[in-house]
């Protein structure tokens, strides 16, 4: 089994950025992948962005140009946000999948208010 614990969140201007971090404990060498997801009120949960272990990366098409997704060893996945606005406010999930299930974290409340 993997486990997921995310940090990072918080309450930022529009046009600041944050940097969310999972790091995954367990059976690491089970991922086959990690990204994020995002959940606003009211929506359904969306990709944020994810990267495969051969280094495949894939963004929504609303988030290109401004954030940025990194995978440090086999453990770790980041976002770099940067220019955030109003509409990136969301619950943010990491993700994982590996060769036998899906696993989610606790989620971080990420704000974008001035």
């Amino acid at each position: 089994q993997v486990q997921l614990v995310e940090s990072g969140g918080g309450l930022v201007q529009p046009g600041g950025s944050l940097r969310l971090s999972c790091v995954a404990s367990g059976s690491i060498f089970s991922i086959i992948a990690m990204g994020w997801y995002r959940q606003a009120p009211g929506k359904e949960r969306e990709l944020v962005a994810a990267v495969t272990g051969r280094g495949i990366i894939n963004y929504a098409d609303s988030v290109k140009g401004r954030f940025t997704i990194s995978r440090d060893n086999l453990n770790t996945v980041y976002v770099q946000m940067n220019s955030l606005k109003p509409e990136d406010t969301a619950v943010y999930y990491c993700n994982c999948r590996t060769t036998e299930n899906q696993v989610w974290g606790q989620g971080t409340l990420v704000t974008v208010s001035s």
